[in-house]
């Protein structure tokens, strides 16, 4: 009987010593959402006498254009509302975008229905870009606190030594629930006049971005940084590959080096945009090495992905299979994009 009673102890101490394990090795994790959008020419009804505005798809309409122009915005709103939330169950904690004519038409983005909730705070400049598009930031108030926002002008000249306007870059740093993160959103020049040569303006505004890399690390070699953007070129470009070198295999990331998440998908023969039926992706974020370290008391890299839903997916016609832009053959399409988002995913441990 003694033998017995002696054998459950047994039974049930390990029993418990097993559940306590368990319970330690199911860890729990905080996730957020870093996301990416070429949102294709959000210009609002206004004629701006100081851009080249009136060139922009929406005020080439004759008709409708205020019905349109809201149409534009809902879209938008409803693709950015789902951008990871199937992981993070929350919609980006931080969304660069591009193609934003002024910050008039981001408020109205963030005070859609489907993100007013969010309270999304904006950080924008306006670049001297000859077709009046800029790059911005909308971030949630409540996840991130920005502390210092900067824009950066790429000085280009072209064949004759006149200056050629683009896109500036914008940096924003702050604390992301504690952690300090950088991030740079891009648009880099566009492949206009073929991609050899208009090669030269997309190096040198690699190297505006690693610049502003090199002088983020200088002050602290640890700074996690994610450089995002339509880059107008792929992964395997000299600009990402000579300029930044930046890296598609993590174990290759040395320190102070730039990893390339979405280098993979390139390979695999995922894309972001298409043109005469083939796939390039352009859109990406690249991150510094940080964020790739396997100590989760702070926010580290989990996963990468293009946020290509069948919804933004063109369904029938000479453009099937492409991103469902919004603007076709003069036109309102009620569709997206001809551009699909990309996103990060960033874990954090929590006891």
């Amino acid at each position: 009987m003694l033998n017995k009673y002696f054998k459950v102890v047994i039974i049930l101490f390990f029993a418990l010593f097993a559940l306590k394990i368990e319970a330690q090795n199911k860890r729990k994790f905080k996730v957020h959402t870093i996301a990416f959008y070429n949102v294709e020419n959000l210009f609002d009804t206004i004629n701006d006498p100081n851009k080249y505005d009136e060139a922009s798809p929406i005020m080439e309409l004759k008709t409708a254009r205020a019905e349109v122009y809201q149409k534009k915005v809902q879209n938008m709103a409803s693709v950015i509302a789902r951008i990871g939330a199937d992981m993070a169950k929350n919609t980006p904690a931080i969304i660069g975008l591009s193609e934003v004519e002024n910050r008039a038409v981001i408020e109205d983005l963030a005070n859609d229905p489907a993100l007013l909730e969010k309270d999304y705070g904006i950080v924008h400049y306006e670049s001297p870009d000859e077709r009046g598009i800029d790059v911005a930031l909308m971030y949630q108030k409540a996840l991130f606190v920005p502390i210092s926002t900067s824009s950066h002008e790429l000085k280009l000249r072209d064949s004759d030594g006149d200056r050629d306007y683009t896109r500036d870059q914008l940096l924003v740093s702050g604390y992301l629930e504690g952690d300090l993160i950088h991030l740079i959103v891009n648009h880099w020049p566009s492949r206009s006049g073929g991609e050899a040569r208009s090669r030269s303006k997309r190096e040198a505004a690699a190297a505006l971005n690693k610049r502003l890399i090199d002088s983020l690390q200088s002050n602290d070699p640890y700074a996690k940084v994610f450089s995002m953007g339509d880059l107008n070129d792929n992964p395997n470009n000299s600009s990402l590959k000579k300029i930044l070198k930046a890296k598609g295999n993590k174990k290759k990331v040395g320190f102070k080096g730039i990893y390339n998440p979405m280098e993979p998908f390139f390979k695999s023969g995922i894309g972001s945009n298409a043109y005469r039926d083939a796939w390039s992706l352009f859109d990406q974020i690249l991150i510094t090495k940080p964020l790739l370290e396997e100590d989760y008391s702070s926010f580290r890299f989990y996963k990468a992905g293009v946020y290509n839903a069948q919804f933004l997916i063109t369904k029938k016609g000479q453009f099937k299979g492409y991103p469902f832009r919004s603007f076709s053959w003069g036109g309102f399409t009620n569709g997206y994009s001809d551009h699909f988002p990309v996103y990060v995913h960033i874990i954090k441990e929590v006891n």
